[in-house]
């Protein structure tokens, strides 16, 4: 698999402050990647370093496979599309005259394919209407298409469905779909909103103070958040031989504790424990959710 997007041990400090602190992230190509942490984690910083608006102060990263020392790192770089913190709008202008400018700033050799990026975004009816009284999730796609005038096949969107309403978190989420599964795009996204990224991420990374404490696929995930039965056991030798030979999936948290995934009948499970001579100390039965998850990561702090 290729790897769009690696970072080694990153850093960055301000005086004696560290934003990030030994961050690793691989991305590969085709993920949408869930960039998961609270304000101040210290998302909008590792993305400004991974567009060359910032430089680390320690580590590395490389972009398909070119280190950022290198003088290639900006060609490379042009494969990019990126929205950091707002999109940069002209105002005054139609949704067609800022793809215009925009085109002509990433030196595009010719206007065409502006009319099939604002169908794409949903704004090819919009007209001589000026960006500043779009809404703001018409102002976010629009955004987006300007992140997309130089066909990039990585696109980066930080907190893209920031203060949207319902339907316009709806619109951004049917785009990024339709971005990766139709053109390919590999996307990283930044959020602090876990229950729409659990809709769209196929990968996620979970920051917390500079660092990612945790990279995890959508599938391993699932296998996480899915039903779960926690067992205290005294002897988990005997209780783990016993899911071995009946093909339960199970996870041994501790010598005490062991974690069974799947949705049971409580009551025959614990009865087909008992027959076996398996008696558990303590059962407990739970359906985790995303931000659960994300919150035992940190330590139960809420996110933001």
């Amino acid at each position: 698999m290729e790897i769009i997007l690696k970072i080694n041990n990153l850093e960055k400090k301000y005086k004696d402050f560290k934003v990030l602190n030994h961050a690793n992230i691989q991305i590969e190509k085709g993920a949408i990647y869930g960039l998961i942490g609270k304000n101040g984690a210290g998302k909008t910083t590792l993305i400004r370093i991974i567009c060359g608006l910032q430089e680390p102060t320690n580590g590395d990263y490389s972009l398909y496979g070119i280190k950022n020392n290198s003088s290639a790192i900006t060609t490379v770089r042009k494969r990019l599309g990126a929205i950091i913190e707002t999109p940069s709008i002209y105002r005054e202008m139609t949704a067609k005259d800022n793809l215009i400018e925009q085109y002509k700033l990433v030196g595009m050799p010719s206007l065409e394919g502006i009319d099939d990026l604002l169908k794409l975004v949903g704004l090819e009816n919009t007209g001589k209407k000026k960006a500043k009284n779009f809404s703001l999730g018409m102002k976010q796609r629009l955004g987006i298409a300007i992140a997309l005038a130089n066909n990039p096949d990585f696109l980066i969107l930080d907190e893209p469905i920031n203060g949207l309403d319902p339907q316009g978190i709806i619109e951004i989420r049917e785009l990024i779909l339709k971005l990766n599964k139709e053109r390919k795009i590999t996307i990283l996204i930044s959020s602090h909103y876990l229950d729409e990224l659990s809709k769209i991420a196929t990968h996620y990374g979970f920051l917390d103070n500079g660092s990612i404490i945790k990279e995890i696929s959508n599938e391993e995930l699932l296998k996480k958040l899915e039903h779960k039965i926690t067992l205290k056991v005294k002897d988990e030798k005997a209780f783990v031989k016993y899911f071995e030979e009946n093909q339960i999936v199970y996870e041994v948290a501790d010598d005490k504790t062991i974690n069974v995934y799947g949705k049971y009948n409580l009551s025959k499970f614990v009865y087909d424990l008992s027959q076996k001579n398996l008696i558990a100390e303590k059962i407990q039965e739970t359906e985790e959710s995303l931000e659960n998850y994300y919150m035992n990561l940190i330590g139960g702090e809420q996110i933001d």
